[in-house]
Parts: C-alpha cells; structure tokens; sequence
C-alpha cells in the first residue's frame, strides 16, 4: 500500500471514537476561535465582493454564508466562509507534527469546509469534528513533511489545505478510501498561490485559502460521482512533493497515523502576521512595566532574524489602496500600534487607526536591524530610548500563543471569540454565548444546521 493510499484508508476507517480527549478538545477550541475571526471579518475588505458575487451565481441552497445567511451551493459557501475567517489574519496557525512545526494557516479552510459539508449533509456533532480533526492532520502532516519556507514564492494555504479540505468533504460525504484517494487525485490539479499577494499587500493575500475550501469540496463531489483522479497525487514523479517542495522529507508522514492527530498548533493572540508578534511581546513588556510616553520617545530599534527583517513583514511601511493589508504585514505598523494602544486588535485595523499621525510619527523613529548575536534563539528585541536618555529593552523566544510552549488559556481564547462578536456588531451576543456552549458540548449534537442558524445576523 502506498502512503497516498494509507492516508486515505485512514480518513474513510477513522470515527469519532477513535479520537483521544485531547485531541476533541483542540479541535473545538480551534473552532470557536476560528468562526470568532470569521465573524470578525464578516466585513473586512473584499469580502462583500465575493459575497455578492456567489449571490449572482444562485445555485442549489446547500450550506449558509455565515453572518450574511444566504444560502448556496456548499463549495462556494465554504470559499466565502474562509476568506472572512482569513481576513484579519488572526486565525489558528502553524502545523505541528512530531518535534517539529512548519509555517501554516490551515485552520480557516479546513473548519470553514467542514461547517459547509456537515450542513450540507445534516451531519451530527461528532461526524463534523471527525472530519475536522482527520483534515487538520493530513493538511498538518505535509505541511511539516514540505520543508515549506516562504522563499519558496509558493503560498501553501493554497496547497496542503486543499487536500486537508478534501479530505474533509470526503469524509462527511461517505466516500470509501478508493474514493478520497481519487478526490486527492483531482485536487493536485488546483493546487495554487503565490506569495506575491503578501508582498503586494492586497486582498488577494485572502484567496487561496479560500480557494482551497471550494476546491477540496468539488474534488470530493466529483470523486464521489466515479471521477478518477491522479494515482499517486503524493509521491509521484509528477506528485506533490516533487513538483512544489525542495527540501521535503516523507519518512514521518505517515507515522502513527490514526493514533496521533496533528493541527495548527496556535492560537493568535494580535491580529496580525505571527511574525510581528515577537515584537510585539517585546514592546508590550516594555509598555508593562514602565511608564513610556510616547511623545518622549527618541528612537525605536527593533533587532530581528534576518528572515524575518528581510521579509514581507520587515519592509517600509506604506499606505497603498487596501490599508488593513498594509498594517496587518508590518512590524513597524504593529509596533507603533501596540505602544499606543496597548494590544493589537481588528478595531486597531480601521483606516482612521492606521492613519492616525501618532502612529506616523513613531514609524519614523524605528530601526530594524540584524539580531546583534548570532545565532540567538530570540526572535525579536527592542531597545526604547527616551530623549531623557533611558532605554527600556526586552526580548522575545516564543510569542505568545503556542500551545504548548506559550499558550492562552481557555478564558483567554473565550474572551478573543467574545471581542470579535462585539466588534463585528452582527451576530447578537446572546446567540454567540449559545455558540460557544454548542461547540463545548458538540459532540452532543444531533444536527449541526443547529449550530448554524446561529450564526446569522438577527
């Protein structure tokens, strides 16, 4: 049996009951904190153009835009759904595999499939964190097995999530392992994404992502109708890993496969790009345990790994025509808004936030530089110096976030989920807190369209 067929057999056999407590946990915590995001950017620049365009095409009223409540055809929902979890950049992120983790935001595609697919279907609270849990592994999986790393020029939200959706669907849809196999075999052909829209700063940076959600569904209704696909969409000559990874390694990828379940392995506490949030630790425990006025700041120097001074979040920060994007991928932005606001937060994501002069006057007194040791395990630290000549310093190893290094507690993700309702101003605070007990005892649920009639705007 090849490994390709050894992960789908695993997602057609696997049931809820196979699944540690653990692991069912995560998997909910992943999920409120995800549909808080999605409600968050239930509005956030480009949505409502997709909204609007998936209501011109109609189709069969399959699944429910969330927030939005019009009903359509489930791929398309699930595409809709997932650019407005992506939207703030603040969802779970990075896979996670064994002793090691890769880049990743695999959390907006695979629970914005799976609420789509287990509407769809009438399927119960268990069938839908099976599904959920099975997809999260396999995206995770080659994450890590990838070697993924951002100069490759590819985006892998566009890549490993898309199987991960498949896989998903696939599961929700019944499909037998030849079944999924072939679903694989048909989503290899759409793989896409490039990183270009995070350089660009445009809201563009939201779609493969979103993609991935559409696509993994079609992939498995497709398979689902006798469609075949590649055979080996994995390991191949002309496979996944041959044809987009350069320094891959497979040998874990199928290591205790149904009994250990990988995932995203953070949950974001600032809504911006995880790599600023080093430095935002940094200059928040500066901000702390100091008294800092601003207006007597005299410079900002912000020392950083060359990857990531380097990289799309270490450049000059500029205003071009989608703001959020420009402040949500920048250290500068971040740094300035954490000092002055004390946090980082979507409201900190209005053009008004963004163009207030304040923030301007601050970027202006920044350096970012190399880390001065070599070989440091920080991975960021600023100095503050006053005019009266103090400095303030403080570093960074592990943001905050990581859930096993650095992780917020459950009153903390509750309170995030709770603040992107009252910011969103749509979904009634009543029906979110009936939400969230619905998710915390979801395996108890007998259909999950329950969980979805409340997460429509009265």
């Amino acid at each position: 049996m090849s490994i390709a067929e050894e992960l789908a057999a695993n997602i057609a056999r696997t049931r809820f009951e196979s699944l540690d407590k653990e692991t069912v946990e995560r998997a909910k915590w992943r999920m409120i904190d995800a549909i808080g995001c999605l409600i968050a950017g239930a509005n956030a620049p480009g949505c409502r153009m997709l909204v609007d365009l998936v209501k011109k095409w109609g189709g069969a009223e399959e699944s429910t835009i969330l927030v939005h409540g019009f009903k359509a055809p489930s791929h398309n929902v699930a595409m809709v759904n997932s650019m407005m979890t992506r939207s703030y950049d603040f969802e779970p992120v990075e896979a996670e595999g064994e002793n090691k983790s890769s880049p990743a935001h695999i959390s907006a595609t695979t629970v914005s499939t799976a609420l789509a697919v287990a509407e769809q279907q009438a399927a119960s609270g268990k069938e839908l964190i099976a599904a959920l849990v099975l997809g999260d592994d396999l995206a995770a999986r080659l994450g890590v097995a990838s070697g993924f790393s951002f100069d490759l020029g590819w985006d892998n939200t566009g890549t490993i999530n898309m199987f991960g959706s498949t896989a998903i669907a696939g599961k929700l849809l019944k499909l037998d392992a030849k079944q999924i196999l072939n679903a694989f075999g048909i989503a290899i052909n759409q793989l896409a994404g490039t990183m270009d829209g995070v350089w660009d700063k445009t809201v563009v940076f939201k779609l493969p992502i979103s993609l991935a959600a559409r696509n993994g569904i079609f992939s498995a209704e497709l398979a689902k109708q006798g469609f075949s696909g590649v055979k080996d969409p994995f390991l191949s000559r002309h496979g996944y890993f041959s044809l987009y990874c350069r320094n891959y390694n497979t040998e874990n990828l199928a290591k205790d496969l149904g009994k250990r379940f990988y995932a995203d392995c953070i949950i974001k506490p600032y809504s911006s790009c995880r790599a600023t949030h080093p430095s935002i630790d940094a200059v928040l425990k500066i901000a702390s345990t100091n008294v800092v006025e601003v207006e007597n700041i005299e410079e900002i120097t912000i020392h950083l790994p060359p990857a990531t001074l380097n990289g799309f979040v270490g450049q000059p920060f500029k205003i071009g025509e989608t703001p959020q994007v420009d402040a949500a991928f920048s250290i500068r932005y971040a740094v300035a808004n954490a000092l002055i606001r004390k946090g980082v937060k979507p409201e900190h994501f209005t053009n008004e936030s963004i163009n207030d002069p304040r923030i301007s006057r601050l970027i202006d007194k920044m350096r970012l530089v190399a880390n001065p040791q070599s070989g440091t395990s920080k991975t960021s630290e600023i100095d503050v110096r006053m005019k009266d000549g103090k400095v303030f310093s403080a570093d960074t190893e592990v943001p905050k976030g990581h859930i096993f290094k650095t992780p917020l507690t459950e009153n903390e993700i509750v309170a995030k989920y709770r603040a992107n309702v009252a910011f969103s101003q749509t979904i009634s605070s009543h029906n979110a807190d009936k939400v969230l007990g619905t998710i915390q005892k979801l395996e108890e649920l007998h259909n999950v369209r329950e969980l979805i009639r409340l997460l429509v705007k009265g």
